[in-house]
């Protein structure tokens, strides 16, 4: 009976590592995949015109836009006219 039992954990034992192994390949994050020039030039842009919005005095942003949505709409078609 013993030796029954010890088989039996014998031939259990690949099965519940492959498992396991299966488990950890799922919970793997995947790659990120590189961004394409589009993305990485609206990242500039974004960057750029978020240090400008910051460099701003309380009164000049007023005078900008009064809000980040529109002066970053604003300095977007700034900077695209300003590289075509």
């Amino acid at each position: 009976m013993l030796s029954r039992l010890l088989a039996a954990v014998v031939l259990a034992a690949p099965l519940l590592l492959a498992q396991v192994a299966t488990a950890r390949e799922a919970t793997k994050e995947p790659t990120a995949k590189e961004p394409s020039v589009a993305q990485s030039a609206a990242r500039e842009r974004q960057k750029k015109c978020g240090a400008e919005w910051r460099a701003l005095s309380a009164t000049e942003k007023t005078a900008q836009g009064p809000k980040w949505p529109q002066y970053y709409s604003k300095c977007v078609k700034r900077l695209k006219e300003q590289k075509a």
